[in-house]
């Protein structure tokens, strides 16, 4: 790990985020305490989405379409 104070930090902080994308892990100290830790932030990995993976899964009854009987009167 790699400890730099915090003053030397606000000037260097393009060179210790290239660090941390490099896969470095960057400890900003104050007062020779680490208080903040660059790290890089993995990829999400996309999910596995493939068409009709869910065929048979979902079932919807024949009249999905008719109105409920507590709005008929609107209907009117």
């Amino acid at each position: 790990m790699y400890q730099v104070d915090i003053g030397e930090a606000k000037e260097k902080l393009l060179e210790l985020t290239a660090a941390a994308m490099r896969g470095e892990e960057v400890a900003i100290t104050q007062d020779n305490q680490p208080v903040v830790k660059l790290v890089v932030i993995p990829k999400q990995a996309k999910p596995n989405r493939q068409a009709g993976s869910a065929k048979g899964m979902v079932w919807m009854s024949d009249d999905c379409d008719e109105p409920l009987e507590e709005f008929k009167e609107y209907m009117e």
